[in-house]
């Protein structure tokens, strides 16, 4: 059986812990830090496993260059969590974000993980890579300093998402960003998965530099659907490989979040939603046909209006057979006594005869 040690007690650290536990109840949020100032104080969550040991106050040494053989020493969270929260009405996916600061010493050892490891894998920790076996089922974000030629390392200054296996499915080669895992410089890294969009999003940069925008790796993977109900631990694994390399750890930050319901993305009743769809769906057809329809007996009634007009208007132009002639006497004579009416004649006839006259 492995060693491991658990944090002692302080009456600072209950504080601090009650504390926690209560913005977690205020904010739904599972949340937990260590963090090693001059003078420690540690609560009872955390577990040192393998060779993993206090080291003169300050941090928390994974690995231990002493030992002749391979040093594996890991960094866990003693309460477990689940990735898909089961309630009495849903699922709820959960989304967590992580920090830690940490340096690796000038060595060609395995470097440092962070993972994700089912509740029973403290009684299968083995002194290989990280504490894993080929048999573990686990997620890794590795910082991995060792050219491995036997699991596809792209050099021996990455970062990689390893699922159930050391070869990883996507790595990012960290000399871009001029960072050098192993250089004993102290790092900060930022890991947050998103259960919404289901990504893992990897940042590193140098202590005391504030958080990069742009992730360094990115990795879509669905851990509810991974894990499940599953309960799931979570920790900071080192192994030094045949070298004296020691790992680190200053300071550590994990939390989790649920999504509210009102924000899901996805209907919580798949079923319900495709009938209230379909329904939609049919009311606005039926509503776009009725549009249709009115919309064509206006243009109909336009049309037959606009033909009305044109022939009314050709019968007027064309319809000159006969006019009317009003004749007025050229003289009209006053008497002193004043008005008198006087006949006039009006001819009506064809437009033949005026011309023959």
């Amino acid at each position: 059986m492995p060693k491991s040690y658990v944090f002692p007690y302080t009456t600072r650290s209950n504080h601090l812990s009650s504390s926690l536990i209560f913005l977690s109840a205020i904010f739904s949020i599972l949340h937990f830090s260590l963090s090693l100032p001059n003078k420690p104080h540690f609560g009872s969550n955390l577990v040192l496993i393998g060779d993993a040991k206090f080291a003169n106050s300050s941090c928390i040494q994974l690995t231990d260059p002493k030992i002749s053989s391979p040093s594996s020493g890991f960094l866990i969270q003693k309460k477990p969590i689940r990735l898909l929260s089961s309630t009495t009405k849903s699922r709820k996916p959960v989304s967590f974000s992580t920090d830690f600061t940490f340096s690796i010493s000038p060595h060609n050892g395995d470097g440092l993980a962070f993972l994700l490891v089912p509740r029973n894998f403290q009684s299968k920790f083995s002194p290989g890579s990280f504490g894993v076996s080929k048999e573990s089922r686990y997620l890794g974000v590795e910082f991995d300093t060792l050219l491995d030629e036997n699991v596809g390392d792209v050099n021996a200054n990455h970062v990689g998402v390893d699922v159930g296996s050391l070869v990883s499915v996507k790595t990012s080669d960290i000399s871009s960003i001029n960072l050098v895992l192993n250089s004993g410089v102290k790092l900060h890294s930022w890991i947050d998965y998103d259960s919404s969009s289901k990504r893992i999003e990897v940042r590193l940069s140098k202590f005391g530099s504030s958080r990069p925008y742009d992730p360094l790796l990115v990795y879509q993977v669905d851990l509810g659907e991974m894990w499940r109900d599953e309960e799931v631990l979570v920790g900071l694994s080192s192994s030094s490989g045949k070298s004296m390399q020691t790992s680190s750890v200053y300071s550590w930050k994990f939390r989790t979040r649920s999504i509210p319901e009102w924000l899901h993305s996805q209907p919580l009743d798949p079923r319900a939603f495709s009938s209230k769809h379909s329904k939609e769906k049919l009311a606005q057809k039926r509503k776009i046909c009725a549009l249709g329809f009115l919309s064509g007996l206006v243009f109909m009634i336009g049309c037959g209006a606009l033909v009305a007009l044109i022939v009314l208007f050709l019968w007027a132009l064309f319809d000159n057979d006969s006019e009317t002639i009003l004749t007025i006497p050229t003289k009209c004579t006053t008497p002193s006594g004043g008005f008198r009416y006087e006949k006039i004649n009006v001819v009506v006839g064809d437009n033949s005869t005026d011309a023959k006259n």
